[in-house]
């Protein structure tokens, strides 16, 4: 099984269009310290000619053409990319479908919550004669056919932004299908899939022991960190994402989890991980974690 991570970053990229954090004067100022991200999304492939991508960032395209194994091929009009997975309703998780409108036959797979986000408005664009939807119940476990089985399974989350309601204190951390982990097999091997995830419970550190592979949500390094960067109100969990770091972080979590190959991705561009000689990037990489970046391959 082939694994491309196509975008690493959280939404808005990095550097992020408006922003010129720390992190980001970097970034615009092309230093090496930092590589650019485009937003989060995933291919994968058990065969190297088929390939399933997990959820469809806004930089679609841009990840595509830098991707050669994404490329149309043979005929006039071609794509290897026969499915896209999604794990939630974010903006930056499905905009990238808009990118798909060309007369392009591909399946979509996700949730009731999900999908419902896309049938409706600007998705029209996507023609209902070649484009299919798949609704996947939770820990429900899919053959695409594509050579590897995919399981679902709840993640504590949060619905998306544009959704959010006066009850949205109460929804945070609650395991529904809005937020979806993904569970892909093939011949023997398994990874995990967990872009957004509030908290790591036992149960979902029980799923996912024993793994190969394990990308997993890793938005800030701090749960505060983005109120002390002074660029926003809102806290990790209040977002819908567990930090890195402290007693409830990811790095405490999965510390005695064994696990093939940790990999965060999804990285927002105030993480001080970006930073590739910051003491957090360090501590990242004392922990056994790599933190992904754009074209990172794993090949299992």
């Amino acid at each position: 099984m082939r694994i491309i991570v196509l975008g690493s970053g959280a939404g808005g990229g990095f550097p992020q269009w408006n922003c010129n954090c720390e992190n980001c004067r970097l970034a615009w100022a092309n230093d090496p310290r930092v590589r650019a991200r485009t937003q989060s999304s995933v291919a994968i492939s058990a065969d190297g000619a088929r390939w399933m991508l997990l959820n469809a960032s806004p930089d679609l395209r841009q990840q595509i053409v830098a991707t050669p194994a994404l490329h149309p091929r043979g005929s006039q009009r071609h794509s290897p990319i026969s499915g896209v997975f999604l794990t939630n309703g974010d903006v930056d998780h499905l905009t990238g479908l808009l990118t798909m409108r060309e007369q392009q036959a591909f399946t979509i797979y996700g949730s009731r919550a999900t999908l419902a986000q896309t049938s409706h408005g600007a998705f029209g664009v996507l023609n209902p004669n070649l484009v299919d939807r798949v609704e996947v119940e939770l820990g429900a476990r899919v053959n695409p056919g594509l050579g590897f089985t995919i399981e679902t399974f709840a993640v504590p989350g949060k619905p998306p932004l544009y959704l959010e309601g006066a009850e949205i204190e109460q929804q945070i951390g609650a395991e529904t299908d809005s937020t979806i982990g993904l569970e892909i097999s093939c011949e023997g091997r398994r990874v995990h899939y967990i872009p957004g995830c509030a908290k790591v419970t036992a149960a979902l550190a029980a799923r996912v022991s024993g793994a190969d592979a394990l990308l997993f949500d890793g938005t800030t390094y701090t749960d505060d960190e983005m109120v002390r960067a002074g660029l926003s109100n809102k806290t990790a969990w209040r977002m819908g994402h567990v930090p890195m770091s402290g007693e409830g972080g990811s790095i405490a979590a999965f510390a005695k989890i064994p696990v093939g190959r940790k990999v965060f991705i999804h990285i927002n561009n105030t993480n001080p991980v970006l930073r590739e000689d910051s003491a957090e990037r360090a501590e990242v990489a004392r922990a056994g974690w790599d933190v992904g970046h754009d074209g990172m391959e794993i090949v299992l």
